[in-house]
């Protein structure tokens, strides 16, 4: 509804971030459970979740006029930034680009992964959670995308080690979206 609602104003107070592998099924509503294929990447810093959505138009210059005529759509980047705070089978690889992690021998409580000099394509799905209030919930889901830029990895004595991602959204193909968001949240009622 237009106009001034504070009741609208959303804070996302706690929520988490899930990747899988791509194709697996995301929940149809924001209360069912995910699929087991969906991995939570656990905590992230205080910063939380940057999602950014960036078109690129270019314009259509004419002899006519000084200003443009029209505006063709020529790419469009949907990205998601993050930092993850926990060291694990299933954060290190994300952030390091795919491979696996293995035991170096059975029982031996020592683990090895090894970063390919080749990199390889590494996609995964991604879904994004988060919740204000027991009442509202919001769910964002990337269906394909990709681990494009990470951030330095920072080793103090003061501060926590933090996997700094971004993740940058793919198209399945042009019958699907690039993203979906689903709510539970009385404020799109009037729709």
């Amino acid at each position: 509804m237009a106009g001034t609602n504070a009741s609208e104003i959303r804070v996302a107070g706690t929520g988490r971030i899930l990747v899988a592998p791509v194709g697996t099924v995301a929940p149809a509503d924001t209360s069912a459970a995910w699929a087991a294929g969906w991995k939570d990447l656990g905590f992230t810093s205080q910063d939380g979740i940057k999602l950014s959505k960036k078109d690129k138009l270019d314009p259509v210059e004419t002899w006519q006029s000084v200003s443009p005529a029209r505006f063709i759509y020529s790419d469009r980047d949907l990205t998601v930034k993050f930092q993850l705070l926990q060291l694990n089978e299933d954060t290190l690889p994300f952030f390091m680009g795919g491979d696996t992690l293995a035991e170096t021998a059975t029982s031996s409580g020592i683990y090895k992964y090894e970063l390919a000099a080749d990199p390889k394509f590494n996609e995964k799905a991604l879904g994004i959670e988060f919740s204000d209030g027991k009442d509202i919930t919001y769910r964002f889901v990337i269906s394909r995308g990709q681990v494009t830029e990470t951030e330095e990895l920072s080793l103090t004595r003061t501060a926590s080690i933090k996997l700094g991602v971004t993740f940058t959204a793919l198209a399945v193909d042009n019958t699907k979206p690039l993203a979906t968001f689903l709510m539970k949240d009385p404020s799109y009622s009037a729709v």
